[in-house]
């Protein structure tokens, strides 16, 4: 019995820290409305508010003495799944789940060429739920990852075409999940942990048309601390597992036509392969599972246009393509992961010199993803199909 549940433990460890997202991976790229509409083409060199904390903190040379910026996403990915395993079962619904994700930020000059801001988003997460009794039960139910990030930061002016900055993350992660056990139920495992990061900027003023901007965000390591409990056997598990959320690295482009257009471009690297591979030690520090992922690094290719219809109201459009770091040869159940194409519109409209609202919608087009998983004994075989609809809003008011 010890022997099954720690190899359970490793296996609901391994597999749900990781969960379908709706960008590649499981990172969240949703940090403001504003940059949606255009798919988040140039957010490193736009520096279109205080949301720039995040993509560049740079840019906040460029922003009004004082901003705050209040943001909600309404992220719903759809996750079906066909195919069959060997214990039976159904195809398991529509794994992906309604999600309400918030940001904030704010930002002030403190000097004539220094600017000061704080950030708090969720960099990564989601949650895919199956029906209990589908096809694959014993190798996910259900997966939930949630991050919150503060992010304070600093920008300064090094001159009238460069500015730099930075910025210290400290986050925290929690992760719930589940599979079908046999005679002991549903294990579940609950575990979370905190960790820090930084993020670094640099803005080029290349012309008063054109500016460029370089980022980088750090790793953050976690130790997710928990423990494995199961709906009918009273065991409780101590459980650790080190995870690494990846770097990633951006290089974007603003470019102001004319008057009424402005170009966007944007190439970001994200480097998924630091996870190779998981292991799950026990409370005593004894090694439980090494499980090889063998993920890859990706890159997400990016291209956006503003019309400026009028001092007022400023019209949006987009696209992306974003490659998948999972390969056929190591797809979950709980990570159906593959490429995906955004589609994005947007709108801009200011209420006040003071005050602006901006509004953005996205369709990801995920590409079909196939599985054939064995876990324990069980196979899974079958196909993926799936999308995802992102509805934005955002108030940023000047003082």
């Amino acid at each position: 019995m010890s022997h099954r549940v720690n190899r359970l433990a490793a296996g609901l460890v391994l597999a749900g820290c990781t969960h379908l997202a709706h960008a590649a991976g499981f990172a969240l790229i949703e940090q403001n409305a504003s940059g949606l509409g255009n798919a988040y083409a140039g957010q490193a060199a736009v520096a279109a508010d205080a949301s720039t904390i995040f993509f560049n903190p740079a840019g906040m040379t460029l922003l009004p003495d004082t901003q705050l910026v209040v943001v909600g996403h309404l992220i719903k990915p759809q996750v079906e799944f066909s195919g069959s395993s060997n214990i039976g079962g159904g195809n398991g619904g529509d794994a992906g789940g309604l999600a309400l994700v918030p940001n904030a930020y704010f930002a002030f000059r403190l000097t004539p060429d220094v600017h000061l801001g704080v950030g708090m988003n969720a960099p990564f997460g989601l949650k895919t739920e199956y029906d209990s009794t589908w096809a694959g039960r014993t190798q996910a139910i259900k997966s939930e990852l949630k991050t919150i990030n503060l992010n304070p930061s600093i920008a300064w002016k090094a001159s009238e075409s460069l500015s730099l900055g930075a910025g210290v993350s400290i986050q925290y992660a929690e992760a719930t999940l589940s599979n079908f056990t046999g005679i002991p139920g549903v294990g579940t495992v609950k575990g979370d942990d905190y960790g820090w990061g930084f993020n670094l900027g640099a803005l080029w003023q290349l012309s008063d048309a054109t500016r460029i901007g370089l980022a980088y965000r750090s790793e953050v390591d976690h130790t997710l601390e928990g423990d494995l409990t199961f709906s009918v056997a009273p065991t409780v598990i101590p459980v650790f597992a080190d995870l690494t959320l990846p770097d990633l690295a951006s290089l974007s482009l603003f470019h102001k036509l004319n008057a009424r257009w402005e170009l966007l471009a944007d190439m970001t690297w994200t480097g998924w392969s630091d996870f190779d591979a998981l292991r799950i030690v026990n409370a005593s520090g004894g090694p439980v599972s090494t499980t090889i992922e063998n993920w890859d690094d990706s890159y997400r290719y990016s291209l956006g246009a503003n019309y400026h219809l009028n001092d007022k109201l400023t019209l949006r459009g987009g696209v992306a393509f974003d490659e998948t770091p999972v390969s056929d040869a190591f797809r979950t159940a709980r990570i159906p992961d593959e490429d995906r194409t955004w589609i994005a519109f947007g709108a801009q409209y200011r209420l006040s010199p003071h005050s602006v609202v901006d509004v953005g919608y996205a369709h990801l087009f995920i590409k079909d993803a196939s599985i054939n998983k064995t876990e324990s004994g069980v196979t899974l075989t079958g196909t993926y199909e799936g999308s995802v609809d992102i509805l934005s809003a955002q108030l940023t008011l000047n003082f």
